[in-house]
C-alpha cells in the first residue's frame, strides 16, 4: 500500500483486516501489511476506533498492550445476551470470584488466588482457562517456577471492557486487603509453588 494513503483508507483497511483475522494483530503486523509505518497504523486504528463509536455502530477497536481486534459494542450487550447464554454456561460465583483476582492482581499464580479466596482454585483457573477468560502469561522466576495467570481479550470482551483501566475500582476495604495480602505475597513468593 501507498504510505501516503488517507487516514480514512487506512482506517477502512484495519476494519476488513481486523474482521478476517482469526487473531489479534498488533500494531506492527499491520502497518506492514498496511505498507506503512507503525506511527500511521496507529493514527489509521484511532481513526476507525473514533469512526466506529461516533456513529453508534455495534462494533468496536479494542486495544491490549500491543495487540488490536474488532468486538462487539457494550451497548448491544444486552440484545447479545441470549445469543450468549447458548454458547456459554453463566460462570460460577467461585469462578468470577477467581477471575476478578486474577483480574487485578495480574500476572498472578494460582498459589496467589488461593491464598486470597482460601480455597483450592486449581479447578476453577482450569475452567477459566478452558473458557479462554485467562491464559498463562508466564511463570514467575522463583523455586518451582509456577505458572502466572492474566486475562484475555476473551475476558475483556465479555466483560464489555476496552482496556483493563476500565475496571470499576476495588472498594476500600477490598484495596486494603489485597494491599494486606501482597505483603504476604511478597514474603511468600518464594514458596510459591503453584
Amino acid at each position: 500500500m501507498d504510505p501516503e494513503l488517507p487516514t480514512e483508507d487506512l482506517a477502512a483497511f484495519f476494519e476488513a483486516l481486523l474482521f478476517v483475522a482469526e487473531r489479534p494483530l498488533t500494531t506492527a503486523e499491520l502497518g506492514e501489511l498496511a505498507g506503512v509505518p507503525a506511527l500511521h497504523a496507529e493514527a489509521g486504528l484511532g481513526s476507525l476506533a473514533e469512526d466506529l463509536e461516533a456513529a453508534g455502530r455495534g462494533l468496536r477497536v479494542q486495544r491490549m498492550d500491543d495487540a488490536w481486534q474488532l468486538v462487539t459494542a457494550p451497548e448491544v450487550g444486552a440484545r447479545l445476551a441470549a445469543y450468549a447464554s447458548r454458547e456459554e454456561a453463566r460462570l460460577s460465583p467461585a469462578a468470577l470470584e477467581a477471575l476478578a483476582v486474577v483480574a487485578y492482581r495480574q500476572p498472578v499464580t494460582r498459589g496467589e488466588v488461593e491464598r486470597v479466596r482460601g480455597v483450592d482454585s486449581d479447578y476453577v483457573l482450569r475452567s477459566l482457562l478452558h473458557r479462554r477468560l485467562i491464559a498463562e502469561v508466564g511463570r514467575r522466576d522463583t523455586p518451582g517456577r509456577p505458572i502466572l495467570y492474566g486475562t484475555t481479550f476473551t475476558f475483556m470482551e465479555r466483560f464489555g471492557l476496552t482496556t483493563l483501566d476500565d475496571l470499576p475500582p476495588l472498594p476500600a476495604d477490598a484495596a486494603q486487603a489485597a494491599a494486606a495480602t501482597t505483603l504476604v505475597d511478597g514474603s511468600a513468593a518464594s514458596a510459591d509453588a503453584g
